[in-house]
């Protein structure tokens, strides 16, 4: 998590700002910024708990500057405060850095290389900056330490740092850990995604692992881990076709929920001509050539991946898996011929999935799906599809998830060679337009609900598979205690957390099965339990709390998925929490 950014050109500091806001999604427990007088030529550092609107206040903004270099942060070592804020200072006052990912071997660098200094917080940034610090008093120049504490430190990472004696220069690093470089009209750029340049840079490069550098007015030279200095070629910034202001919402979440028909457009007009569907002939060869698809997510991709395991099994007849990435790099594989993993990612630079693609490379055919293909987790997959879901910005994941179960249910139908999907996308995209349009009701719903500290989400089939991102949903927006379990595990443990008014809500779309859930949750209403039914119109009784239309067992369900998440995000409301922003988590996880 983290997210870093530094400028150099004119108005650094105001620059720093507005691109250091659009990485709060990487996290937000502290901030802070370094910042170059021009006047005394000496370096200032503001940093603080809590948001970068905490720390505009703070910001002297009375002198001119042309170098900045900041972050926001998720705390991983040392507690969120001020003294484990960045930007962290060497013992001399020469360096100054910024870091993001984890150096997982600080604790033996302070012991071997750094018994005799004094450190102010309890990072392990803290111990980088003054590992290079020490290295230069050896004699070793600024680019020299670099290369050396590359050679020692363990982890991921990527950070900014500079030398207070130089104050031209941004020194840079990156290892797994996401950093680009991008040029402006009047300066560069160093930040871990494009999204806090797109107002400035005009093209850009992507740093790549275990290589170094040194920024300045006059440009910018990049090192492999050997000290050859690398060429490489800047790419494009293309604007982004969503736009990331807030508009007419409160928070970015509705403003997500409700880009969803915009996001089923999107991947209609790029992946369908006419009714049939398109993928790169390549994609479709390589799954439809496998003994065993593996499905790779986190979090919402992860339950994604659970729709994909379902689709791929009963429309497709493929063999399917799914794992969590932060399990799967810790598991003894036994990787088959022929076999192939699918992973799923927002950002494309989930640590954990990352590490995935690195362990079984040149081992089986890897695919990515991702918002951004020019990711990392893209770049060291074999094929990337991209979700055309735009920018995402709230930390819980909305659209995107929609996105990628459409995907997956597109890749099942084209693996199959069944038509018809278009049609039916265009049917899922009009039931969500009506769903949207019943907001108020939701809302009243959700005041029912706002009370709870626990809750439990009960289904069957794809029904199920829905309960487990409600209960995601629950837990990240309005801090519910939700758990979610196949209708008929009630009886098998969970009914003896039943107390009296303990929500159970039931997710009730398809004929098959509708009649054993509603059993299962009458079960829980005789031990008192208060009991909640969603359905959908084939299957709906008098007393069911929200009925959507049905448009088909596979369809209903992710049709329901956006009155899940506008009940989450209306209960979350009524509790007065942070939507955007919940509390202790980020949106794109970087480290282990």
């Amino acid at each position: 998590m983290c997210g870093i950014f530094g400028y150099l050109g004119e108005r650094a500091r105001e620059n720093t700002i507005v691109g250091l806001k659009r990485l709060e999604y990487r996290g937000y427990d502290s901030a802070g910024i370094a910042t170059l007088n021009n006047f005394t030529r000496k370096f200032d550092v503001f940093k603080d708990k809590g948001r970068v609107s905490n720390l505009e206040e703070i910001i002297d903004k009375s002198y001119p500057c042309r170098i900045a270099i900041a972050h926001t942060r998720w705390a991983t070592t040392g507690e969120a405060n001020k003294a484990n804020a960045h930007p962290h200072i060497s013992e001399d006052g020469r360096f100054i850095i910024v870091h993001n990912g984890i150096i997982t071997n600080y604790e033996d660098i302070k012991k071997e290389y750094l018994a005799n200094v004094k450190f102010k917080s309890e990072t392990d940034t803290e111990v980088l900056v003054n590992l290079i610090m020490k290295f230069h008093n050896e004699g070793l120049t600024v680019l020299e330490c670099i290369k050396k504490s590359m050679s020692i430190i363990k982890g991921n990472y990527a950070f900014l740092l500079i030398d207070s004696w130089n104050s031209e220069v941004i020194f840079f690093a990156k290892k797994g850990s996401p950093l680009l470089l991008g040029r402006c009209d009047k300066g560069y750029v160093l930040s871990s995604d494009t999204i806090s340049f797109n107002d400035f840079a005009k093209e850009y490069v992507i740093v790549g692992d275990e290589q170094f550098g040194a920024l300045s007015s006059d440009g910018f030279n990049i090192y492999d881990k050997n000290g050859e200095e690398k060429l490489i070629l800047p790419k494009e910034v293309k604007k982004e076709e969503y736009d990331i202001s807030m508009g007419s919402f409160e928070y970015y979440m509705l403003k997500e929920i409700y880009e969803e028909p915009k996001v089923i457009d999107a991947i209609i007009d790029n992946y369908f001509n006419d009714d049939e569907i398109i993928f790169d002939n390549n994609i479709i060869d390589t799954i439809n050539n496998s003994s065993k698809i593996t499905f790779v997510g986190n979090g919402s991709s992860y339950n994604a991946g659970c729709l994909g395991k379902c689709y791929f099994e009963t429309i497709s007849k493929k063999e399917s898996n799914i794992c969590y990435g932060s399990e799967f790099l810790y598991d003894d594989l036994n990787i088959k011929d022929n076999e192939c993993f699918i992973f799923l990612s927002q950002s494309g630079e989930t640590i954990d999935s990352i590490n995935c693609i690195k362990k079984i490379n040149k081992k089986a055919k890897c695919i990515t799906i991702t918002n951004f293909n020019l990711s990392t987790m893209a770049r060291l997959s074999d094929y990337t599809i991209e979700l055309y879901a735009g920018n995402e910005v709230a930390v819980a994941s909305t659209k995107t998830y929609v996105a990628e179960a459409v995907i997956l249910l597109a890749l099942a139908y084209k693996i199959a060679n069944k038509d018809g999907l278009k049609k039916e996308l265009i049917l899922l995209k009009d039931e969500i337009k009506h769903i949207l349009v019943r907001k108020e009701e939701i809302k009243s719903f959700a005041l029912e609900l706002s009370s709870a500290n626990e809750m439990f989400i009960i289904g069957k089939g794809l029904d199920f598979y829905l309960t487990k991102e409600a209960s995601l949903k629950f837990r990240e927006v309005p801090y519910l205690n939700a758990i979610s379990y196949p209708s008929g595990e009630l009886k098998h443990g969970p009914l003896a957390l039943i107390d009296e008014d303990t929500p159970v809500l039931a997710i009730v779309t398809n004929e098959k099965t509708s009649h054993i859930t509603r059993i299962n949750l009458e079960e829980a209403i005789t031990r008192h339990a208060l009991g909640f039914v969603i359905s959908s119109d084939n299957v709906k009784k008098d007393n069911d709390r929200f009925i959507i239309k049905y448009i088909g067992d596979i369809l209903t369900p992710l049709a329901l998925t956006t009155v899940i998440q506008l009940l989450s995000y209306e209960i979350g409301y009524a509790r007065g929490n942070d939507i955007d922003k919940p509390k202790n988590i980020a949106k794109c996880v970087t480290v282990d």
